[in-house]
């Protein structure tokens, strides 16, 4: 391929710019793919920001020099394809687990999820390259910032949506995380390919435009410095217990798991005091049925009214039990047909207070898409189980006495931006039980990312249970309080942090982002009408 020399002014065009990017122009793909790689390293649990904003800066240099528009979405692409390649290595962990599904595709699984997800880098490629000036220019960089925007709000949002390390999570270790409290997590993303941009401005000596762009950034970090006072809590205020056993949900054949779970759990679970607590335990975590009505045959793991006993033993008069299960659903003839995935809150009385039934279920884990097709060719869920989970009815929670309203999030339903907080009842904090034993390390802490920008988004504490790790309390900005580290049994205690009062994104929600990429795509179209 030519290379397309950097048409800047004549005092620079010698000098190391065009020296150092030589590599770039003559070997645009090949550094497509590697900037898109190693972008993935300002994510958890790595943090490296300001070497993803480095390859983003870069990546927005050569797409400006594609010589065309077929080579700007190639290069948008691969840059895509390796940076989802990278972040999404985790992945193959999750194939270890079913036998019925060939572990081998856990190396392939992710590139095949890659070939997907880099189309919408690609398309963010081709809307800033169409708004391309003689040289990397204002106009330009707001583009490429607008439409990150509508993709990566896409990306979350077709074909049920997969918004795994949106852009503005490489925020967390810096103040600007806090104003995603105003502007959402998409918006932020903007802010991110903002800031690479100015940096490659900066790079081509355009200071007075560089430092116009690098202001937002900096004025949103230094607005979210101005956190609000800390609430005093009462020595008998409610108290959260996390509690995560170590026990993998998912390592066969072992018999004796149901049993030696729920021991391990009571275990753990603490002592009652003073104050009521609630004590949470991970998605999945209780194996026997606790509730009745179902056919006798079903409850091969005992007796229901035992089950909640057992637990209720556990328990002070105000305290309560949130734990993951399953419960079972059944055709008209009596026959099994389906389950959901499950949150039942426990008393002290052995009564089960209401039931959440995860409504976002994940495709491949929970349910298998065009089962008749797939299923044909030797492919099945990654859960073990001869049936497809049903959905519930979408976002929600319970009012529990002594704690207030508590949402819901199961797992994976915690990383939709705008979407964890059902209208109108604004819980006081949000539980989100997890199994991230299915997750490589780097899955766990990513995920444990995407639960720290919900609750800065909402302005809510999220109380996380794993069963293998990385539990937390994270606060209304977002803090992680206290945590438990992966691969060790434990429990925290701690009063229940106080929710923050209704955010600006908690009352807009994505159609901030709708605004912000619509006033950066407008001003991008004005600078460039006055330019002319």
């Amino acid at each position: 391929m030519l290379r397309v020399p950097l048409p800047v002014p004549g005092r620079i065009a010698r000098g190391s710019l065009c020296r150092d990017s030589a590599g770039m122009t003559e070997r645009p793909a090949l550094f497509s793919f590697l900037l898109g790689g190693i972008a993935a390293v300002g994510f958890a649990p790595l943090e490296l920001w300001p070497v993803t904003l480095g390859c983003v800066a870069a990546w927005l240099w050569i797409v400006h020099e594609a010589p065309g528009i077929r080579a700007a979405l190639w290069r948008g692409w691969l840059f895509g394809f390796a940076h989802f390649l990278i972040g999404n290595n985790w992945i193959a962990k999750a194939f270890t687990y079913q036998d019925a599904m060939p572990h081998a595709l856990g190396w392939i699984a992710p590139g095949v999820m890659a070939l997907y997800l880099g189309v919408f880098p690609m398309a963010a490629a081709g809307v800033a390259w169409r708004f391309r000036g003689a040289r990397p220019d204002a106009p330009y960089v707001l583009s490429f910032a607008a439409a990150w925007i509508a993709t990566e709000y896409l990306r979350g949002s077709l074909f049920t949506g997969y918004p795994w390390n949106p852009l503005a999570e490489i925020w967390l270790p810096t103040p600007v995380a806090a104003s995603a409290r105003s502007f959402g997590t998409y918006a932020l993303s903007g802010v991110a390919v903002l800031a690479a941009g100015a940096v490659l401005l900066a790079v081509t000596r355009q200071w007075r435009t560089s430092a116009a762009m690098l202001a937002l950034p900096i004025l949103l970090g230094m607005t979210a410095l101005e956190q609000p006072a800390p609430t005093r809590i009462a020595a008998n205020a409610p108290r959260v217990r996390v509690v995560q056993p170590d026990l993998d949900q998912e390592q066969r054949p072992r018999d004796d798991y149901a049993e030696a779970n729920l021991r391990q759990l009571a275990r753990l679970s603490g002592k009652p005091g003073p104050a009521p607590r609630l004590i949470v335990w991970p998605e999945g975590a209780l194996r026997f049925l606790p509730e009745d009505g179902y056919p006798r045959q079903y409850y091969w793991e005992g007796a229901p009214y035992e089950t909640r006993h057992r637990i209720a033993a556990l328990l002070g008069p105000k305290d309560v039990v949130l734990t993951g299960g399953n419960a079972l659903m059944f055709d008209m003839a009596g026959t099994l047909s389906s389950a959901t995935n499950a949150i039942f809150a426990l008393d002290s009385h052995a009564r089960i207070l209401g039931r959440y039934d995860k409504g976002h279920l994940v495709p491949f884990g929970e349910y298998l898409p065009a089962r008749p097709l797939l299923s044909a060719i030797g492919l099945a869920r990654l859960v073990p189980g001869d049936f497809d989970f049903s959905a519930g009815r979408g976002v929600g929670g319970l009012d529990l006495p002594a704690f207030g309203r508590v949402g819901f999030q199961i797992c994976y339903e915690i990383i939709f931006s705008g979407a964890v907080v059902e209208p109108g009842h604004r819980p006081a904090f949000l539980f989100q039980p997890s199994n991230d034993s299915w997750f490589g390390y780097w899955g766990q802490a990513e995920h444990l990312a995407q639960a720290r920008m919900r609750a800065i988004e909402e302005g809510l504490p999220v109380i996380r249970a794993t069963p293998t790790g990385i539990s937390a309390i994270i606060d209304a900005q977002g803090r992680v309080l206290a945590s438990i580290p992966a691969d060790r049994p434990g429990a925290i205690e701690r009063p229940i942090p106080p929710a923050a009062p209704p955010t600006l994104f908690a009352r807009l929600g994505n159609l901030i982002a709708l605004i912000v990429s619509a006033a950066f795509l407008l001003s991008a179209i004005a600078l460039r009408r006055f330019a002319r």
